[in-house]
C-alpha cells in the first residue's frame, strides 16, 4: 500500500499524541499505593489494571476523532474493523508485571499497519520520558540525553553478544530449549525487560530478544523501530511475524542467520 506524505505525515502526528495521552493515562496510577490487578488467565498471572484499560480507551477516543476510517486492534479492548487499510495496533502497558513492580522497564507500544504489516511505530516509555520511534524515513529516540539517530549494532560473533528474553521460562519446554542453544553462546543473556529490550536493539546497545508467545500488538510497535535501525525481525522460522507468535529480533542480519540456526537445530 503506498501511503501519500500528507497521510505519513498524519500518521505520525496522531501516534505521538496517542503516546502523549498515554503518558498521562499510566503516570497517573503508576507507584500509586493500593494499585491491583485482575487476572486474565486462570493457568498463569496475567495482570491487568486500571490503567492499562484507561491508556487504551484514551487512544481509542483519539483514533475515533482523528481517524475514524482506520481498524484497531488493541490488547484491551479487541478488534474493530476499519474502511482505510490501516490498523492501529495498541499496547497500552507492554509489561504489566514491570508496572505492578514499580519498575521503569514497561512502555506502550503503537504501530499502524497495512496488509504487509508495520509501517510506523513508537515505543514508549513514560516514567523516563524515553520515547523511540521508526518509520517513513525516521528512526531516532527522544529522552533524557536529547534527540539521537537510532542504529542497530553491525555484525559481531554470537559468542560477543548481549541476549534478551523476557521469561527464563521462554513459552513451552521445547521453546525455552531452543532458546538455551543460543544463551549457551552468547556473552550475556539477560531477563524481563519486555518491550524495552527491543528498543535496546534498535539503540545500538544489544544484539538479540527471543520470544514466544506474542501477539501482534507485542510486535508491530518494535518491528517498525527495530528495521527503521537497520535491524531485522522474523518469527523463528525466518519470515515476517506481523501477527506475533516466535519472534527473533535481531540487530543485524548475520546474528539473525547464526541464532536462528540455533533455534531450530
Amino acid at each position: 500500500m503506498t501511503i501519500a506524505s500528507d497521510v505519513a505525515a498524519d500518521l505520525i502526528s496522531t501516534a505521538h499524541e496517542l503516546a502523549d495521552a498515554a503518558r498521562v493515562a499510566t503516570l497517573s496510577h503508576f507507584r500509586r499505593a493500593g494499585l491491583s490487578a485482575d487476572n486474565k488467565d486462570a493457568a498463569r498471572f496475567d495482570p491487568v489494571t486500571v490503567a492499562d484499560r484507561l491508556s487504551e480507551e484514551r487512544m481509542r477516543e483519539i483514533l475515533a476523532r482523528r481517524r475514524p476510517e482506520d481498524g484497531i486492534l488493541g490488547e484491551e479492548f479487541g478488534r474493530v474493523e476499519g474502511r482505510s487499510g490501516l490498523t492501529w495496533a495498541l499496547d497500552p502497558i507492554d509489561g504489566t508485571r514491570g508496572y505492578l513492580s514499580g519498575t521503569p522497564t514497561w512502555g506502550v507500544l503503537i504501530a499502524v499497519s497495512d496488509a504487509d504489516g508495520p509501517v510506523y511505530g513508537l515505543i514508549d516509555q513514560p516514567y523516563i520520558g524515553e520515547r523511540f520511534e521508526g518509520g517513513f524515513g525516521r528512526a531516532e529516540v527522544n529522552g533524557p540525553l536529547g534527540r539521537s539517530a537510532l542504529k542497530a549494532r553491525p555484525a559481531r560473533p554470537l559468542s560477543e553478544a548481549i541476549v534478551f528474553t523476557t521469561f527464563p521460562e521462554l513459552g513451552t519446554q521445547a521453546e525455552a530449549a531452543a532458546f538455551r542453544k543460543v544463551a549457551e553462546r552468547a556473552r550475556l543473556v539477560r531477563y524481563g525487560m519486555d518491550c524495552y529490550a527491543y528498543a535496546l536493539i534498535a539503540a545500538g546497545q544489544i544484539d538479540l530478544v527471543i520470544e514466544a508467545g506474542l501477539y501482534a500488538y507485542d510486535v508491530q510497535g518494535p518491528i517498525a523501530v527495530i528495521e527503521a535501525a537497520g535491524g531485522i525481525v522474523t518469527g523463528w522460522d525466518g519470515r515476517p511475524c506481523p501477527m506475533g507468535g516466535r519472534v527473533l529480533a535481531a540487530a543485524n542480519p548475520q546474528i539473525h542467520a547464526e541464532a536462528l540456526a540455533l533455534l531450530n537445530a
